[in-house]
């Protein structure tokens, strides 16, 4: 089949609806045609019967003066004729409603033989006439159309019309209730595809379809995200290369005209600081994978952390509580190493402390300078990557401007967070939190 022909989840949903409904409706109908308005009929029926044969015979037993008074009166108060002749231009019955089969046998019991039938036209209204014994003769009695109550047929089929067409429109504004959540999300999700920024989608209406909503934003806002990331990788890549390139080119010249061991060691010196950067940016670039998680005490991953690190030994103190994790010691190790290198490197030769303690149901690993700390305005903007707060690009005074973000992101994949805080009498503090699991064992 093909696609266009199928039906839309709209229309799906719109005629699921239509065929429950009239299915529900034909029961209900069913049975209270069959439980309530049948019996119904029977009962008047019978009630109507007995009315027409005790009204044929106190009409034969009435003195002659006095029946038409009494023909008044039962036309007055129930809509009965009697004539002592049978109907003018008769014609044969026809039955289409089962009060009336209900009344003729009704009548035929009562009777206790067949009693005649025949359906007159008199002013443009059908009119049903039964003859009935009288005595030593027989009485016509009749009465109009509208005479007949309960309609049980009718009724069904009123009904059913009726419940169809309302069925109808509910099960249609149903289904567009329900389905016009999902066409919003088509369209944003089309839109994503091709590129573009969507529109965040409403987190309203039904709980899943809130949910699915507000994943959806947080899956735009993420992709939105990463491509800001993309572009600012490529263009603080491409920028921060030039300046060893422009080096490097101008070293060759030199090398060619006059070899020394101070330009070798320019150009091996301008290689590392070029493939620390890419290895920066790729690493950024392409994510942190899953890294199973690993028991480790803190007091010896900081001491080994600081022993592993060029210049930590003279400067770094580690003030840490016998705290045991299970953890991706991976990351936790290059988060910890950043940090430690930026402390080191902007902390004007002051002493650094390592801490790690237990608050607020978290472990909290601190990595605290004395240098000139960051601006509260621009403690955010650090995260971002190739943002520096050295004014000149070079690598070997400013670094690459990569080091925080990686922090950022590598912590964010584990589900921690990083947080900057100023020290009282200057120097910043930077604060790893990482959640207890049950497992986490501390001793104070």
């Amino acid at each position: 089949m093909r696609l266009s022909s199928r039906l839309s989840l709209t229309q799906q949903n719109a005629l699921l609806l239509v065929v429950v409904f009239i299915a529900f409706e034909l029961l209900v109908a069913s049975a209270i045609t069959y439980f309530l308005m049948l019996p119904m009929a029977r009962r008047s029926a019978a009630d109507l019967a007995g009315l027409m044969t005790l009204s044929a015979q106190t009409w034969s037993e009435l003195p002659p003066i006095t029946r038409p008074a009494f023909e008044i009166e039962l036309a007055r108060s129930h809509a009965l004729a009697l004539r002592a002749e049978p109907p003018q231009h008769a014609q044969p019955p026809t039955w289409r409603e089962p009060y009336l089969h209900f009344l003729v046998a009704s009548l035929n019991a009562r009777v206790g033989e067949p009693v005649a039938t025949a359906r007159e036209e008199i002013q443009g209204e059908p009119w049903f006439w039964v003859s009935l014994p009288a005595g030593s003769r027989h009485l016509s009695v009749g009465f109009p159309h509208s005479r007949i109550g309960p309609r049980p047929i009718h009724a069904l089929l009123a009904s059913l019309a009726g419940g169809a067409l309302l069925t109808l429109l509910a099960a249609w504004w149903l289904a567009r209730r329900a389905t016009r959540p999902l066409q919003r999300l088509q369209e944003a999700v089309t839109s994503l595809g091709r590129g573009q920024t969507p529109e965040r989608l409403p987190e309203t209406g039904p709980r899943e379809i809130a949910a699915l909503s507000r994943r959806f934003n947080e899956m735009a806002k993420q992709v939105e995200d990463l491509l800001a990331a993309r572009t600012v990788l490529l263009a603080g890549v491409s920028h921060d290369l030039r300046t060893p390139l422009a080096r490097l080119r101008l070293a060759v010249e030199m090398l060619v005209r006059k070899p020394g061991p101070e330009l070798a060691a320019q150009v091996e010196s301008d290689i590392e600081a070029m493939d620390r950067l890419i290895g920066d940016v790729l690493t950024l670039a392409r994510g942190f994978g899953h890294e199973a998680n690993q028991r480790v005490a803190l007091p010896d991953l900081l001491a080994d952390l600081v022993r592993a690190t060029p210049g930590a030994a003279e400067r770094v103190r580690i003030e840490a509580a016998d705290i045991r994790l299970a953890v991706p010691v991976g990351a936790l190790r290059r988060i910890l190493t950043n940090l430690l290198e930026n402390a080191l490197r902007y902390g004007n030769g002051q002493p650094v402390t390592l801490r790690a303690e237990i608050a607020d149901g978290q472990c909290r690993i601190g990595v605290l300078d004395r240098g000139p700390g960051i601006p509260p305005a621009e403690q955010e903007a650090v995260f971002r990557p190739f943002y520096r707060l050295e004014a000149s690009r070079s690598v070997s005074t400013g670094g690459s401007g990569l080091g925080l973000a990686i922090v950022r992101q590598l912590a964010a994949a584990q589900g921690w967070e990083v947080g900057l805080q100023d020290r009282p009498g200057g120097g910043l503090a930077v604060w790893l939190h990482i959640p207890l699991l049950a497992d986490a064992e501390a001793v104070p």
